[in-house]
């Protein structure tokens, strides 16, 4: 009786988990314990090198970042150069408001993910067509808080080793701590705690005055330059809609808002990068023949909007002891 109820009063709702679920289920099935994958004489030694790797990323996260313990990243799932898992977005399209989607425990998600991309796509469709803006990307890493045995994604593995430790420090941060219905607080402090936390494991391993630190705090940069430009577009956006009146046509707040997302995307072109990775990614931008819309500037906003506050607090008063800041953070919130 009470899964009859369930299904008719969340259809959709377990239909969804049902799918999710085995999703995740065929990747746990289909991985590879990494002892056995280090032993197989027919894997290469980079790969070798780079399982290594994660394990020590994983096991400096714990021992000296205050990052819980976890039984993550003891297999390996081999993606075949092919993506598993889809995000779908959307956003009002004369707001900065979200589309939102509920799921019981875990609380209010912006965004919604799919194992399967037809069904990523149709839903995308979907919510176009009841007039947002919709946007879709692929995932190369995600955490399931703790509850499951994250795998390694093979196609993580390609990175260079600064954004490896990034990778695998955010997800670990999401099993350690993860406050309900607070999405924006999640995502930014494991974007700031993989980042901090990338770059002592990088000092640790290779030392602060390494090649593979200086390229990745080159990386960072860029990437800190990319974004505070677009949460410098995401700004003159909000100040645009909030001109927009009911008297406004449709087509004439269209035109406002294309245009002032066309200078945007221009405009990265006064931004002085030095790595090679954000020069082609702000020309791609620019060079791509449809423009970017809300979900693309508020993907920021999820990720990287509160890294000042962030900062503030762990240098003022924490000196930059990670493993303190964590415990301050892991007693102050209600994981």
């Amino acid at each position: 009786m009470v899964v009859i109820i369930l299904l008719v009063w969340q259809y959709d709702l377990v239909l969804y988990g049902i799918s999710q679920g085995k999703g995740q289920l065929k990747v746990i099935i289909d991985s590879r314990n990494v002892t056995e994958v280090l032993q197989d004489e027919q894997v290469s030694d980079t790969l070798k090198q780079r399982i290594r790797l994660v394990q020590q990323i994983k096991q400096f996260a714990i021992d000296s970042l205050g990052l819980n313990k976890s039984e993550s990243y003891q297999t390996l799932y081999d993606q075949h150069g092919k993506p598993v898992l889809w995000v779908v977005t959307a956003c009002a399209p004369f707001s900065l408001q979200d589309k939102e989607w509920h799921f019981p425990l875990l609380g209010s998600f912006s965004y919604k993910g799919f194992f399967d991309y037809p069904k990523a796509m149709k839903e995308k469709a979907r919510l176009a067509a009841a007039g947002y803006d919709t946007g879709i990307r692929t995932v190369s890493a995600w955490s399931t808080l703790g509850i499951l045995a994250d795998p390694i994604m093979s196609g993580m593995l390609s990175r260079h080793e600064g954004s490896i430790a990034n990778t695998i420090i955010h997800e670990l941060t999401h099993g350690t701590l993860f406050v309900k219905n607070d999405l924006k607080f999640n995502e930014n402090l494991a974007s700031f705690i993989g980042h901090e936390g990338a770059k002592k494991f990088l000092a640790y391993k290779y030392g602060a005055g390494s090649p593979k630190y200086q390229y990745y705090e080159t990386y960072m940069t860029d990437q800190r330059r990319y974004i505070d430009h677009m949460l410098r577009g995401l700004q003159r956006l909000d100040s645009l809609y909030h001109t927009f009146s009911n008297t406004d046509t449709t087509d004439g707040k269209i035109e406002k808002k294309h245009q002032l997302i066309r200078d945007i995307v221009q405009d990265t072109d006064t931004i002085c990068f030095a790595n090679e990775h954000y020069i082609k990614t702000a020309d791609n931008l620019r060079n791509k023949d449809t423009l970017p819309n809300n979900t693309f500037f508020k993907s920021y906003v999820r990720y990287q909007s509160e890294q000042d506050e962030f900062s503030v607090l762990y240098k003022e008063e924490f000196d930059e002891n990670l493993n303190a800041f964590l415990a301050y953070l892991k007693e102050k919130y209600t994981s």
